[in-house]
């Protein structure tokens, strides 16, 4: 099927089928929001799949098939997702239930807003190697530079933040290693 042919044939059963498709959803859905995004999902699939769609009237059980997949879908993303909030939230309870020693609590804030203090970038290779844990090789992937760069910020970074640590009162030595860590509360 040549592009104008599919085009044309995708235009006359969106025209035809989307009111039909749109309230199938809707009736299905809380959000006007979900019902637009499942729509549009739905006749996503249908242009991708134009060879598989049926002509004429067999179109539409066809499209309401898609649409119903696409709800079903949705609807295993959201548990997964009130799932993984559920088991965070679990974890985050037990995590601030432990209570640190009022000092490390006081040196956790400092090493936080001396990691703030920092420009955009230093804050982004900082997180880029302590809290992902990636390579030198794999952050100049990410920001897409050399690895000889990568170096060079990484080095000029953590001069950076040893200089705020030690204005912000903070013993280099102890905090050095795990600020990046501690600026984000994780250790």
């Amino acid at each position: 099927m040549d592009p104008p042919d599919r085009k044309q044939r995708f235009a006359e059963m969106y025209l035809a089928h989307y009111a039909d498709v749109l309230g199938y959803i809707r009736r299905r859905t809380d959000s006007p929001h979900d019902a637009a995004d499942a729509v549009a999902e739905t006749f996503t699939i249908a242009w991708r799949r134009l060879a598989d769609v049926p002509d004429g009237p067999l179109a539409r059980p066809w499209l309401l098939g898609v649409a119903r997949r696409v709800l079903a879908n949705g609807r295993r993303a959201e548990t997964r997702r009130g799932e993984l909030v559920a088991r965070l939230g679990a974890e985050l309870a037990v995590w601030q239930a432990r209570s640190p020693d009022p000092a490390e609590a006081a040196d956790r804030a400092a090493v936080r807003a001396a990691f703030r203090r920092l420009r955009p970038g230093d804050r982004e290779v900082l997180a880029l190697a302590s809290w992902e844990g990636l390579s030198h090789d794999e952050i100049a992937v990410v920001l897409g530079c050399s690895r000889a760069t990568v170096r060079i910020r990484l080095h000029r970074a953590r001069k950076r933040l040893a200089k705020e640590l030690r204005a912000a009162g903070l013993d280099v030595s102890r905090y050095g290693a795990r600020a990046v860590a501690l600026s984000e509360g994780t250790t």
